[in-house]
């Protein structure tokens, strides 16, 4: 390359490298409920799970869904505040990615689980994450709102995705669904792979 094709490069590759990153959140610029919903929907260990639990409750039909809809939320709601209150809590990767690797297993095994079991799970989750939200919120300055904004998304989420499965009889349909859960195992296997591999 000439030096001038090497200015114009290097000229390219700072008007491309960003002022500001932020390593959790999203800033859209819309407000905190909506920063806090594409936090959700931008975040994978977050996303991948509660959508397992959707699959998993709408799965095992209109109770289970029903008791889900409700517990996920409010408990994501519950350790959310509580997280807003603590310091940011250790690295705690390996949990969450192992959390709906375990979910998705569940769904791609279509295991029969009794409903109050399956919404116990399903608050679990929700009360894992909830907590490592709230802590990540209270470590940039953001708070409540950017949580209600997680939490409706996590409401709008679990209440589509379960109602859509319920109705679902036929052998094939839940073939699929149970497809899409082992896919949620699948990538939460690969991530367990590369954070063993550690950086670099």
């Amino acid at each position: 390359m000439t030096p001038r094709q090497t200015g114009m490069a290097f000229a390219m590759l700072l008007t491309a490298t960003p002022s500001i990153a932020l390593a959790h959140l999203v800033n859209s610029g819309l407000g905190p409920i909506y920063d806090g919903a594409l936090h959700l929907l931008l975040s994978p260990g977050d996303l991948l799970g509660l959508l397992a639990a959707a699959l998993l409750s709408g799965l095992h039909g209109a109770r289970a869904s029903r008791l889900t809809v409700m517990i996920l939320p409010l408990t994501w709601l519950l350790a959310g505040l509580i997280g807003l209150n603590l310091p940011a809590p250790a690295d705690m990767q390996w949990l969450e990615v192992l959390s709906f690797v375990a979910l998705g297993a569940m769904v791609a095994f279509d295991l029969k689980l009794p409903p109050a079991i399956i919404a116990t799970l399903a608050g679990m989750y929700g009360a894992l994450h909830g907590l490592l939200n709230g802590s990540a919120l209270a470590a940039i300055g953001a708070g409540p709102a950017a949580l209600g904004g997680i939490v409706l998304t996590v409401l709008l989420l679990a209440l589509l995705t379960s109602a859509v499965i319920v109705p679902l009889r036929g052998i094939w349909p839940r073939i699929a669904v149970r497809v899409a859960g082992s896919w949620v195992a699948a990538v939460g296997i690969l991530m367990l792979g590369w954070l063993s591999k550690g950086p670099g």
